[in-house]
């Protein structure tokens, strides 16, 4: 269009498409999450039994952070063939082999069957998990927000976000029914499997919604407008676009990245470890408080992507990275107590604000990016961070516990990364009036990331 403005879609597109996306990854994020919580409560006496409990929880903990080192990757993979190719067909691939490996670990033998070859096994295919996903969120909140109203992309774009805790709530409550149903012996020897072996029948669900829906009218238009103008001249590689023009968007997406990533994994898959060695609360316990701060999680989330509607999406980050870094010490303090009702605080609080964060980081991203570079873009910005954030965080806070027996040093750690993304997103641009189906410049940029049009946006 000459405009470069994209009609919005049906009224009942919309919510198919952030249905398909909202799915998609949920089942993403429980096949994900899952292993994180096993991690956390058995692997480290199925697969590493020889070692002392911390440490199996540390060797465990090392397996689950093999799968964030994957996610980069799949970054790159599934950005540059989902930003030549487009982003639906990207997406049934991520589901397919998130979904085939996480049924996979369900069969996997043990170390007291196979010896040494089982966490081998096991590493392979959490490799496959991190792949699969490195390429999942990016596809999931581009098709979303890439369909919506702009003026209400925060909100719509929010809802991929929600499968993250939606994700670990199925993931948490199977976990919490099996380990209240079945007795330790028996949940260790095979009632872990379960939940594994239900992704398969979720992954034939998430395909059957996902293939129903439509490509992207906005990367369709930007990759008609590519075909026209290029005449002969090899286009560039997405990814040399994104870290020619857009290198200063990828840094403040890595460091908006930090304080939401490794607070989460804090919040949901250490404390797990924390509060059933340090704070003496059963596991049931721990899963029934991540399984309730999930819940809230998932609901507060498409509240504050609609708040970021309103004031901007860096005012609402900046209120949850703050926000998080406050709450660390109140957070471990209450989980100290071995209340029930104080843990239960402690998670919910946590996530709330982490959900500040989490909420506009989908529109936030999108935005930052030209069309036919943003699935590259907002992956490598996200994935790569993922690294050096959520990857490490459970191992981290494990061996600061391990180190000085107290969880002062781990609330430290959280709270220098909230300052890193406060610096980040401080740094940034306010993105929320870009139209992301403005025409792309020959160079990659998009018309709104003219001065005129930040000075505008801020």
């Amino acid at each position: 269009m000459a405009s470069g403005t994209t009609a919005p879609p049906p009224p009942a597109s919309l919510p198919r498409i952030v249905a398909a996306s909202l799915i998609g990854t949920t089942i993403e994020w429980y096949d994900f999450f899952l292993y994180g919580s096993a991690a956390a409560l058995v692997f480290n006496k199925l697969f590493f039994p020889d070692s002392d409990p911390l440490v199996g929880t540390l060797l465990s903990f090392l397996t689950y952070a093999v799968g964030f080192a994957a996610r980069p990757l799949g970054a790159l993979v599934f950005g540059h063939y989902g930003d030549r190719l487009g982003r639906k067909k990207l997406l049934v691939l991520s589901l397919l082999l998130m979904g085939g490996a996480t049924f996979a670990i369900g069969l996997l033998p043990t170390h007291a069957t196979v010896g040494s070859a089982a966490p081998v096994l096991l590493t392979v295919l959490r490799l496959v998990q991190g792949f699969a996903l490195g390429g999942e969120w990016g596809g999931a909140v581009l098709l979303v927000s890439e369909h919506g109203d702009a003026r209400r992309r925060g909100f719509w774009a929010s809802w991929p976000q929600t499968g993250a805790p939606a994700g670990q709530l199925l993931a948490t409550g199977v976990l919490s029914l099996l380990t209240a149903v079945l007795s330790d012996d028996a949940f260790g020897t095979w009632g872990w499997r379960i939940p594994f072996l239900l992704s398969g029948v979720l992954v034939l669900v998430g395909l059957w919604i996902r293939l129903s829906v439509d490509e992207s009218p906005v990367f369709k238009e930007a990759l008609e407008r590519a075909e026209a103008r290029r005449d002969g001249v090899q286009e560039k590689l997405p990814l040399v676009s994104v870290l020619r023009h857009h290198w200063r968007d990828v840094l403040v997406a890595m460091g908006a990245r930090m304080a939401e990533n490794i607070s989460y994994y804090v919040i949901t898959a250490f404390i797990l470890v924390y509060a059933t060695t340090s704070a003496g609360v059963s596991k049931q316990t721990a899963l029934n408080a991540v399984l309730i701060g999930s819940a809230v999680h998932f609901a507060v989330i498409p509240a504050w992507g609609a708040l970021s509607d309103r004031v901007g999406r860096r005012p609402v980050y900046l209120l949850g990275a703050a926000g998080v870094g406050l709450w660390m010490f109140p957070f471990f303090a209450l989980v100290d107590t071995g209340s029930f009702g104080y843990l239960i605080l402690a998670v919910t609080v946590g996530l709330v604000l982490h959900g500040a964060m989490y909420a506009p980081q989908a529109a936030f991203f999108a935005e930052m990016f030209a069309t036919r570079m943003r699935y590259s873009g907002a992956s490598i910005g996200a994935q790569f961070a993922s690294v050096a954030a959520g990857a490490p965080a459970p191992l981290i806070a494990t061996a600061l516990l391990k180190d000085y027996g107290d969880s002062t040093p781990i609330a430290l750690y959280v709270i220098a990364a909230a300052v890193l993304t406060l610096i980040a997103v401080g740094l940034g641009r306010e993105t929320r009036h870009r139209d992301l189906a403005q025409v792309d410049g020959e160079d990659g940029e998009t018309s709104e990331t003219s001065p005129a049009a930040e000075a505008r946006t801020v």
